[in-house]
């Protein structure tokens, strides 16, 4: 973008940010109704921590059922009502809890709370621009997604239960109203929901891609946007392209349940009797559903990949290794993650030619994830490491990137994936790879922009006791499914006591579920760190990590325009970290770090050129 346009651009948004500070902001225009990104990004934040809860504790009680199952527990009692008649839980409300337990991980705390969170904070501080292209869309985006939210979490309270047809909500379960209980009001109040959810993602991934176009500022080329903006960028694209598909499905299916249309029912038989549908096809909405469903899993992951990357290279004090390696790998990544979703349908009766072209996708896309995993831990090689709880996060996530990435071979390859698809196996694989690895990722870049955010540091020892509880407690509950999913041991079911061959592998899911209450216990240590730094937290210095990004040169005080005076131009990439010159002393004096918007010296070069 040329010169004249940025200035055009810097211009309008001096006059934007000029206008505001003629009108005093009231309680509701500061922190609620707000069109500040950083506020927006606060509300994504809190929202997602507060449907994790929820989420968590859903997975507390069905582990419990898993392990014990049949006992009865006064906790079921309480939660549940109705649901768990003398403490003992119903195979209903186990299949709804498992259901919206998925839903809330997958789209309303790991999509928002990366997202949502990350991208509204940090795309306009790291490309230097006053706010997003539109704040009001950005305020609308998080509106809807708060009734979203709202909408899922009232589908408990109705009087058959919420929707139980699993995550992905497969017809006929969810296409026919009389199925099961669950298949009634909350299955409409999820659909309702995820439709809302879908527009508020669309209208943040708009912005998301106006913004990074448009208003960067001047000399802040493509190749100088540190890679959280382009994990973003690449993100928000992704979402546009097959968020609408998810959405089509969800109203063929509302039509489906209450118009009289047959997109996804066939010839039916209910109770005996023969239901008036005919032509239709499950095997339809599940390819629909997936279309949506991979990407769905790199529009979780790659915000985790370019936050760690970013809090790798600021904490490794180097350079990281690779950087137009790891652009092209989100591209590839981006690309490839949309012509694999078959692998999810090896067992729907494929062909097996198309099975084996899925297989060929699937094992292609494992390079450029296998590219970024070598340039992180190249980055970490020979580095002087600061073991902050950010550092230990993303560690831990490479960590887990890498074991669950490797299960994810097996799966992807269809003869192998149709002998282990319905067992615990695929469970272990995804919540490492997808569940534990991004939540590592949103962990990390909590600790890492919370000064940011709040002016204010988190408890570092708090931290530490976090992350180590936590990672032990992760690998505790995902590892040993490995194995009883190797073993045959079925998911989705409510108890195998009614077979006697799984009676060795009992011990293995009691042992699961300690690990899952302690790791879920310790997650009440980060929720007091966080929520009591945010007033009582040390107050932070400008830039609290030695970082070169543009977002650590704005005033800890945050105002409504980012800069008090002009925006900084950019003069270098953001990873210039111990660099020296041809004396071998540090390009500033002291100081191993060298900002973005200091100019390049006599005879220094940009790296990444």
């Amino acid at each position: 973008m040329s010169a004249v346009g940025h200035t055009a651009i810097d211009h309008s948004h001096d006059a934007h940010d000029d206008h505001g500070h003629h009108h005093k902001e009231t309680f509701i225009t500061k922190y609620i109704f707000s069109t500040d990104h950083k506020m927006i990004a606060k509300q994504y934040l809190i929202t997602g921590i507060l449907m994790g809860v929820v989420g968590i504790m859903m997975s507390v009680l069905f582990r419990m059922q898993l392990a014990w199952p049949g006992e009865s527990f006064w906790l079921f009692e309480t939660l549940l009502g109705k649901w768990a008649p003398d403490g003992v839980m119903t195979p209903e409300i186990y299949l709804a809890l498992v259901t919206i337990h998925g839903t809330i991980m997958v789209f309303f705390v790991l999509t928002a709370g990366l997202s949502g969170t990350f991208s509204n904070l940090l795309i306009p501080l790291q490309i230097g621009a006053r706010d997003m292209a539109s704040g009001f869309l950005n305020m609308i985006s998080y509106w809807l997604f708060f009734l979203s939210s709202i909408i899922m979490l009232s589908s408990l309270f109705v009087e058959a239960g919420p929707a139980s047809a699993g995550w992905t909500i497969y017809p006929p379960l969810s296409a026919l109203p009389e199925a099961i209980g669950g298949s009634g009001m909350g299955m409409t109040l999820w659909l309702v929901s995820m439709a809302i959810f879908i527009a508020s993602s669309l209208m943040g991934s708009l912005n998301y891609i106006v913004t990074t176009i448009n208003l960067r500022t001047q000399g802040m080329s493509m190749t100088r946007l540190p890679l959280t903006i382009w994990a973003f960028f690449v993100t928000a694209i992704i979402g546009v392209v097959s968020f609408p598909v998810l959405l089509s499905a969800a109203l063929m299916l509302i039509m489906d349940r209450s118009f009289g249309t047959s997109f996804f029912l066939s010839d039916i038989y209910l109770k005996g009797e023969v239901l008036a549908h005919q032509g239709g096809s499950p095997v339809l909405f599940e390819h629909l559903f997936w279309f949506l469903g991979h990407p769905e899993v790199y529009i979780v992951i790659l915000p985790a990949m370019g936050i760690v990357s970013e809090i790798l290279a600021t904490n490794a004090r180097k350079p990281i290794f690779g950087y137009r390696a790891m652009v092209a790998s989100i591209l590839a990544i981006a690309f490839l993650s949309t012509i694999v979703w078959g692998h999810h349908m090896f067992v729907s009766g494929m062909n097996p030619f198309l099975g084996s072209v899925f297989t060929f996708t699937t094992l292609l896309i494992a390079i450029p994830s296998a590219v970024k995993a070598f340039n992180w831990i190249t980055t970490l090689w020979k580095g002087n490491l600061q073991m902050n709880p950010a550092m230990l996060f993303s560690i831990g996530f490479v960590s887990t990137f890498i074991t669950g990435g490797l299960t994810g071979i097996i799966l992807g390859d269809s003869t192998l994936d149709i002998n282990v698809h319905d067992t615990y196996f695929v469970i272990a694989h995804f919540h490492l790879v997808m569940g534990i690895s991004a939540l590592y990722g949103l962990l990390a870049g909590v600790y890492h922009w919370f000064p940011k955010m709040w002016g204010r540091m988190m408890n570092k020892n708090l931290g530490y006791i976090h992350f180590w509880i936590t990672s032990i407690g992760a690998y505790g509950v995902f590892f040993p499914m490995h194995f009883i999913g190797m073993a045959g041991l079925p998911r989705r079911y409510y108890n195998n006591t009614s077979f006697p061959y799984f009676d060795d592998l009992a011990d293995v899911n009691v042992l699961i579920t300690i690990f899952a209450l302690i790791t879920a216990a310790v997650q009440v240590v980060f929720l007091y760190n966080f929520f009591s730094s945010m007033f009582f937290g040390k107050r932070a210095v400008q830039n609290p990590w030695n970082s070169n990004t543009l977002e650590w040169t704005t005033p800890v005080e945050h105002i409504h325009g980012n800069w008090p005076g002009a925006i900084p131009h950019v003069y270098r990439w953001s990873y210039d970290y111990s660099k020296t010159n041809e004396n071998g002393e540090y390009v500033i004096a002291g100081q191993d770090f060298v900002p973005q918007n200091v100019p390049l010296q006599e005879g220094e070069e940009e790296l990444n050129h």
